[in-house]
This record gives C-alpha cells, sequence and structure tokens, in this order.
C-alpha cells in the first residue's frame, strides 16, 4: 500500500472535518509492519497524565496510619492507593533501576462481567463479545509493562501471573518489550486439585506464571527447591598424629546421662582410643563444661572447631567412649522445573484458606495467590526490593514479611492497587496490618505477628502539569513524600538543634543517611550557616526549590564538601519525561501528509541501502 498516495486521497476528501482527517492520518501512519501488532485506546488515566503530574501523599487517620516497629532496622514497606499507572510514574522517579523482583497478577480478561477474572477499562468491563477485547489489554498492559522494565535492577525479573486467556499474547509482548533474549520461561501453577468437571471437554486445573528478566545475561543462577542432606561422620581418623583439641563449654551435645564424667583413657573396644583430658559435666544434654580431647584427630586446630561451631556444625558425643561425630548439614539447591512444586507453593483453595478463612474469617476476595507461591518465586534471585502494582489482597507484601522472617532478610515490598470498593483500605493494608501485629484464626489459634516491619499508606494525588512558577512551587512543597520513599527516610528531626518551619524546610535523618527539602530559596543563606555549625559525618543530601537545573551550588559553595544538592522540580521533570504520555499535539493535516511523505522516502532510501544491516535492541 502507497501511504503517501492514500494520504493525498484523504486530504482531498471531501465532508469530512480537518478533525476527522486528522484521524484517519495518524491510523495510515503507524510504521509498524510485523510483530505483536493492536489498536492502542487511550485510558481515563492516561489523558489525565496528559495534563497532571501524580504525588503521593501520607495517610495517617484512625483507619490507616503508619504501622512502626520497635526494631530501627525494619524494613520500611509501602501501600500506594491509586491507579497503578500513576503509580509506576511516581515509581520512576523513586526507583529507576531499584527493583530486584517484580510480581504481578494482572487481569485475567476472562471476558466475565464480574470480578472473577473480569478486565475492566475506563471503569466498565470489558465482555467476551467486544471487538477490541485483546486490544483492550495489550494496550493496558503494554503501557505498565514499559514502565516496568525502566524499575527494573540489572539483573531484575518479573514474574507475572495469567491464564489461557491472554497467555500468548503475553509472552509475545513480553518479547517485544524486554526482547526475546530475556523471555525465560512460563512456568505451570497447578492452582486446583479439583478442577469443575461441567466442561465436556476439559477440566482445567492449571494457570501459568512467565518469568522474564530485565537482562537475563545479569542473572547467575536461580534457586528452586532446596533440600538438606546430613550425616554424622566421627572426627577420628587413623592416619592423623595425636592432636590435642578443645570445644568450650555448652558446646558439646550428647546422648548421655546427666552426672560427671572423669577424666582418663576411653575404651571404645577398639583402637584408635580418645583420651578425656579433664573431667566433665553433663547436663540436659550438654557438656556444661568445655571438653578437652586427646586423639587421632580429623580437625587440627581449635581456629577449625570456632570455624565450624560458628557456621551450625553440631559436635556430638553418644557414649561414654568419648569418641566426637560432627553433625553437618549440607543443602543442595535444585533449578526451578517448568511445573512449580506443588507441595511447596499450595493451590487456590489453601490461598482461600489463608486469607478469607484464616485472616479475615470470611471471603473479602475471589481467587487470592497463596503467599506460598510468590514467596516461592521471589526466592530465584537474592533481592532487596520487590514490587507488585496489582497488589489486589496484598499476596505479595505477606509473602516478602515471611520470607524475611524465615531467612532473616531485609527486603523490602512495595504494593501498588485501586482503592475500588475500598479494598485497597480495607483488604490490602488490613490484611498486612493483622499479619504484623498478629491476629486470631476460626479455631482461636494465634498467629504471631511479624513484628519486625513497618508500613505505610500513601494516597496518589494529582497538581497541574503546565510548568508555571505556581504549579512549580506547589509540585516541590508535594514533594517530600516522594523525596522520603526515594531515600528511604522518614524519621523528622531539628536541623541543627533547631525546628524548621515546614513552609521553608524539612530535615530529616537516621543512623545511616540525613536529608533536607527545602522549599522556600531564600532560607539558602540561613541554612548554609547551620551546617557551618554542624558536626561533620554523612552528607546531607539537599533537594531545593529551583526555576531550573542549577541548585544553588555558589551560595552552598562554603559548606560543598558536606552537602549533595539536587534542583528541584526539575529532577522530577526529567524522570516523569520519560514515562508520561505525550501531550496531544494539534497537527494540520498538511503536516501529517508531509510527515508520511518523509517516512515513506526514509523508507525507500533504506530499501536501496541493502548492503547495511542495521539491528536493533538493548537498553532503552
Amino acid at each position: 500500500m502507497n501511504k503517501t498516495e492514500l494520504a493525498r486521497k484523504i486530504q482531498d476528501l471531501d465532508g469530512l472535518s480537518n478533525e476527522e482527517k486528522t484521524a484517519l492520518l495518524e491510523l495510515i501512519r503507524g510504521h509498524k509492519k510485523y510483530g505483536l501488532v493492536w489498536e492502542d485506546k487511550p485510558e481515563d488515566i492516561e489523558e489525565r497524565l496528559r495534563e497532571d503530574l501524580p504525588v503521593l501523599v501520607e495517610r495517617n487517620d484512625e483507619k490507616v496510619h503508619p504501622i512502626i516497629s520497635d526494631n530501627p532496622d525494619a524494613p520500611n514497606h509501602l501501600i500506594i492507593e491509586g491507579d497503578n499507572l500513576a503509580a509506576l510514574t511516581e515509581l520512576s522517579y523513586t526507583h529507576a533501576g531499584k527493583i530486584d523482583v517484580i510480581y504481578i497478577d494482572p487481569p485475567y480478561n476472562t471476558g466475565n462481567t464480574d470480578r472473577d477474572g473480569g478486565f475492566v477499562y475506563n471503569d466498565s468491563f470489558v465482555s467476551a463479545d467486544d471487538d477490541y477485547k485483546h486490544s483492550l489489554w495489550l494496550s493496558f498492559m503494554a503501557k505498565r509493562l514499559k514502565i516496568a522494565k525502566q524499575l527494573l535492577s540489572k539483573s531484575g525479573l518479573i514474574f507475572i501471573s495469567i491464564g489461557d486467556h491472554e497467555m500468548s499474547q503475553l509472552v509475545n509482548l513480553c518479547k517485544e518489550i524486554f526482547l526475546e533474549s530475556n523471555y525465560i520461561e512460563t512456568y505451570i501453577w497447578v492452582s486446583t486439585n479439583r478442577p469443575d468437571n461441567s466442561s465436556p471437554i476439559l477440566r482445567r486445573n492449571a494457570e501459568f506464571v512467565l518469568c522474564v528478566a530485565r537482562d537475563a545475561k545479569a542473572i547467575k543462577e536461580f534457586r528452586g527447591v532446596v533440600s538438606a542432606s546430613s550425616g554424622m561422620p566421627s572426627l577420628t581418623k587413623a592416619k592423623e598424629k595425636i592432636k590435642t583439641i578443645t570445644f568450650p563449654a555448652n558446646s558439646v551435645r550428647t546422648s548421655l546421662p546427666d552426672g560427671t564424667y572423669f577424666a582418663g583413657i576411653k575404651d571404645n573396644g577398639r583402637n584408635p582410643q580418645w583420651e578425656l583430658v579433664e573431667d566433665v559435666i553433663a547436663k540436659d544434654g550438654l557438656f556444661t563444661t568445655s571438653v578437652i580431647l586427646k586423639g587421632h584427630s580429623y580437625w587440627a586446630t581449635d581456629k577449625k572447631i570456632k570455624e565450624e561451631l560458628a557456621a551450625g556444625t553440631e559436635i556430638w558425643i553418644k557414649s561414654d567412649s568419648f569418641v566426637p561425630y560432627y553433625l553437618k548439614t549440607k543443602e543442595s539447591v535444585n533449578r526451578p522445573t517448568k511445573i512449580l512444586p506443588g507441595d511447596i507453593v499450595k493451590d487456590g483453595l489453601y490461598a482461600n484458606t489463608e486469607l478469607n478463612a484464616g485472616i479475615f474469617h470470611e471471603k473479602v476476595f475471589n481467587n487470592p495467590k497463596p503467599s506460598t507461591l510468590v514467596q516461592f518465586l521471589i526466592n530465584f534471585v537474592p533481592s532487596k526490593t520487590v514490587l507488585d502494582f496489582f497488589a489486589g489482597s496484598g499476596t505479595t507484601l505477606h509473602a516478602v514479611m515471611q520470607l524475611n522472617a524465615e531467612d532473616g532478610g531485609k527486603r523490602t515490598c512495595i504494593l501498588c492497587t485501586n482503592n475500588e470498593n475500598d479494598i485497597c483500605e480495607n483488604v490490602t493494608y488490613e490484611r498486612n496490618k493483622r499479619v504484623i501485629e498478629g491476629y486470631a484464626k476460626p479455631n482461636g489459634e494465634e498467629v504471631v505477628g511479624l513484628a519486625d516491619n513497618n508500613l505505610r499508606y500513601y494516597r496518589t494525588e494529582f497538581l497541574p502539569r503546565e510548568r508555571s512558577v505556581k504549579n512549580m512551587r506547589e509540585l516541590v512543597q508535594a514533594s517530600t513524600g516522594l523525596l522520603c520513599i526515594k531515600n528511604d527516610l522518614y524519621t523528622e528531626a531539628p536541623f541543627g538543634g533547631r525546628k524548621m518551619n515546614p513552609k521553608y524546610a524539612r530535615y530529616f535523618e537516621n543512623s545511616r543517611q540525613r536529608m533536607l527539602v527545602i522549599y522556600e530559596e531564600r532560607a539558602i543563606p540561613f541554612i548554609a550557616d547551620i551546617i557551618k555549625t554542624m558536626p561533620e559525618g554523612e552528607k546531607i543530601k539537599v533537594y531545593v526549590f529551583s526555576h531550573g537545573s542549577y541548585a544553588y551550588d555558589d551560595e552552598f559553595a562554603e559548606v560543598a564538601d558536606r552537602v549533595e544538592l539536587c534542583a528541584l522540580p526539575q529532577a522530577i521533570y526529567d524522570a516523569y519525561q520519560k514515562v508520561l504520555p505525550k501531550r496531544k499535539p494539534k497537527f494540520l493535516v498538511d503536516d501529517l501528509v508531509a510527515e508520511i511523505v518523509e517516512y515513506e522516502y526514509a523508507e525507500a532510501q533504506t530499501a536501496l541501502d541493502f548492503g547495511t544491516e542495521n539491528e536493533e535492541g538493548g537498553d532503552e
């Protein structure tokens, strides 16, 4: 098809307004010729983001408030209420390149016009017979996955739960956005062991989990099922020279009865024998005194003994022959199989029992995922920060906190969801509040809270996108939540012993870092003087209002070695600009025709230049 000729014919059509001609011309100027193709459909939130900028405001009221642990090193988890396209835009400033694992469970686009797998687009369910059913879903997902890619760290992974209805389209979409070389696998999750038998053809009992990497080459290995094996060999080795070895008090376990055991050579009915150098006392399965033995020892030094004890190796003396044994458990890590292990990840029935029956004692959410599934996936790779931008019932945060409790990790988790039918505050927040504080099961069993966690709740609000001085000042004034999240720093404190006027500046600090936000540039000389009097330490991250990118370096020149400067709102504009939808330009028909003609000419030139290979790919 000759696009130039078609564009000219459209231009010459009678009975069409300029707006209608423009719409037709925009349809034919798309350059894509192969791959996954869909018709982009604008969303209400996308249209709003053309005019407004999202910011985060912390919620602290009687119903929803921060939950703060007594542990100063507890991880800070976040819930962001609002459309996830806006939330991802906000995270493009706070977490670009910082997310290690993303898990999402988006709508499956089943065509149901209810909550059971149905897909809502612009406040309406998309029905099974909608001509744009797949286009709407692909358009919706593509916008979000493109931003998600920018949030992932170099070795980051994204896991996406999905059903049959959009699985093949999702695979192709992910290969297009992340590149085919970074597609890892489509895992199979057996979602039920009692599938519905109403269909005369098929009993569906499985769903899928896509795994895609930001850069597959940066991933060393996956951690799947961990199996443990142990043995209890003797420390006796006849070929070794006789050595004297000492085990500290309370470090040697024993099967012997309580009592005192006297020094001497111990007969074990065979050679070589061990000598107990000093008397020892056994009580409750432990020798409460140091145990000094002399014999043909496999371990040669006290240093070796300390290293083994520090690594968790157990020392045993089973009988009065005083032959020492060591018990060491070895972990064997198997790579994940395509079918996820059901005994570990569980199924949908387990998830319903865990959430609806166990935590809430009533049905509050349809088709939740089990926290064990998400926990297993997150543990594929080491991670510090986990994101779920289709948070639903809040399973991912529950999984992260469980995993931290099991392995001593300090992972942080960010959840994003809208508050349709009050789900964010009544289910997402409330569930994880109970997990932190503890709750009772219906049978009265008390579940101890995972108290070493902080949880904060933010709501998305909007400010005008147009760059006027008034709007810029309002944006900086409203950016404190973004800055606290970006720096993982929430404790406000006096600055240089002085209480700051929040209209002019606010100061935050903890044991690791310091942050100052200056809303009014006229306060800079006063603040610079205070910094001169403060004791040296970690550099203060200073965010300062500026009309451009100048961060008042000259004004802070005398304390330049104590501060790290950043001009606002320019830094926010720069980050948002990479992900925000473009404002709709008011094209003239002649401009569009000219653009199409120019493209057709460039395309012809490319066809003639057949000797040059142009391969696209890599990072954006």
